[in-house]
C-alpha cells in the first residue's frame, strides 16, 4: 500500500516496464518493440498529452482518490460499490463456504437433518401503528382505528431461514417480512444476527415491479419537527443541499433507513472517514481550512440557524422521506418529482438490456388459456 499521485503510479509503471527492455530485445524483439510503443502511449497520458480512464479496483475498499473539488462532486470521478464474489471473499482471507448459496438453501445443522423450505419457521408479528391512531382512539371510532392503526401493514409471521455471516461466515439466522410503507410501497426488511461475531445486518428491499420512471423527493427543512421524518435512502439515491454544494452519488452510505437528522449525522461521520487525514498537519492551511469550514457548515444544518433543502434523486424510485401531516397534500414542505429515467441512468441500473419478451408470451398464453 503507498500514497502517490496518478502521474507517479503511471510513471512508476512505465519505469518497471523500462527496466528490462534491453534484456526482452535480446530474447523476444517483437515483444519488446511492442513495450516500446506502449511506453510511448503510457508516458503521454502520465505528461497530460492524451486524455485517459484510470481505473481503480479494490475488493478491499481501502483505495481512494482525491477529489480536488471537494467537498462538491467532481464531474470527472466516479466512484462504484459492488458485492464481493466468494473468490474475491477468499482473497481477502475470509472464510468462504463453497456450499453456500444466495437466497434460501439447504443446509445441515451438526447433528441434525437438512433444512428445507418447507421447514422454515415462522414467528409472529404485530402492526405498527401510525400517528393517526391517537386521534381516532380518543374520539372512539372503530372504523378509523382499524384504519389508521393498520397503515402500516405486514403479515400475521416473519419468515426465519439459515443463512451465512457476512463477516465470519458462520452459520446464522435471517429473518424477513414484508410491510407496506403508508404513501410508498411494499418492501421487504431482512435481519441477520451472528451468535459466533456479533456481526449485525439489517437491509430494507423494494419490493413489486421497477418503477417506469424515477423519482426526485424535495424537503424545505425549517423546524425541529422537519429533523425527525422517517428517511428512506435506497442505494441507488443521491443526496444533495444546494446550500451548502453537497452532492452525494448513488451508492455512497448504501441503503439506509434513518431520519433527517440521522442522514446528516451519517454524512458527516462518512466524510470525516474517508477524508479524515487530510485533517491532518500534512495539509496546507487554506484547504485545511476549507474542509473545517465546511463541517462547521454542515452540522449547522441540524442546529437549524437557516432554513435548508434536502433534495433525493432515485432513478428507481425506491427511496422515501415521511410527511408530517396524515394527508400528504397537506405537507407544503415536502414535493414529489416524477421523471424520466435517461438512456444512461438506464445503462448503469442495468435495464437496457432486460428483455422480457419470452416470459410476456408465456403469461399472455396462460392468460388466454384461463379465459377459454
Amino acid at each position: 500500500m503507498y500514497i502517490r499521485n496518478v502521474e507517479g503510479i503511471l510513471m512508476r509503471a512505465a519505469d518497471e516496464l523500462q527496466t528490462l527492455q534491453e534484456e526482452r530485445k535480446k530474447v523476444a524483439p517483437e515483444t519488446a518493440e511492442a513495450i516500446d510503443q506502449f511506453l510511448v502511449k503510457l508516458r503521454a497520458c502520465a505528461t497530460g498529452e492524451s486524455a485517459f480512464t484510470f481505473i481503480l479496483d479494490d475488493p478491499a475498499g481501502n483505495s481512494f482518490i482525491e477529489n480536488p473539488f471537494a467537498p462538491s462532486s467532481d464531474p470527472s470521478l466516479t466512484i462504484k460499490f459492488y458485492e464481493r464474489t466468494p473468490e474475491q471473499q477468499a482473497s481477502l482471507g475470509y472464510l468462504v463456504d463453497s456450499t453456500h448459496i444466495e437466497g434460501i438453501h439447504d443446509e445441515t445443522p451438526e447433528g441434525g437433518e437438512a433444512v428445507t423450505a418447507d421447514q422454515v419457521r415462522r414467528e409472529p408479528h404485530g402492526s405498527i401503528g401510525a400517528t393517526a391512531g391517537h386521534r381516532a382512539i380518543a374520539q372512539s371510532n372503530s372504523s378509523e382505528i382499524a384504519e389508521a392503526l393498520f397503515r402500516y401493514t405486514a403479515p400475521e409471521e416473519v419468515m426465519t431461514f439459515p443463512s451465512s455471516c457476512g463477516a465470519c461466515a458462520a452459520s446464522c439466522e435471517t429473518r424477513m417480512f414484508v410491510t407496506n410503507i403508508p404513501y410508498f410501497q411494499e418492501v421487504i426488511v431482512m435481519a441477520s444476527t451472528c451468535d459466533s461475531c456479533g456481526y449485525r445486518n439489517s437491509e430494507l428491499k423494494p419490493g413489486g415491479r421497477i418503477p417506469e420512471k424515477g423519482k426526485r423527493i424535495t424537503l424545505n427543512v425549517k423546524n425541529v419537527n422537519d429533523l425527525s421524518r422517517d428517511v428512506i435512502k435506497s442505494d441507488t439515491a443521491s443526496v444533495k443541499v444546494p446550500e451548502l454544494d453537497l452532492e452525494l452519488a448513488s451508492g455512497t452510505l448504501g441503503g439506509i433507513v434513518t431520519t433527517v437528522e440521522g442522514l446528516i449525522t451519517k454524512i458527516s461521520e462518512s466524510l470525516e472517514r474517508v477524508h479524515g487525514f487530510t485533517f491532518g498537519d500534512s495539509l496546507d492551511e487554506q484547504r485545511k481550512g476549507k474542509w473545517i469550514d465546511f463541517k462547521a457548515r454542515l452540522n449547522k444544518l441540524l442546529s437549524l440557524e437557516e432554513a435548508w433543502t434536502l433534495i433525493l434523486d432515485d432513478a428507481l424510485a425506491n427511496s422515501f422521506v415521511a410527511p408530517a401531516t396524515d394527508d400528504l397534500k397537506e405537507d407544503n414542505q415536502l414535493s414529489f418529482e416524477e421523471y424520466e429515467r435517461s438512456w444512461e441512468q438506464n445503462e448503469e441500473l442495468g435495464l437496457n438490456d432486460i428483455d422480457t419478451s419470452s416470459a410476456d408470451v408465456a403469461y399472455e398464453s396462460t392468460n388466454t388459456t384461463k379465459t377459454e
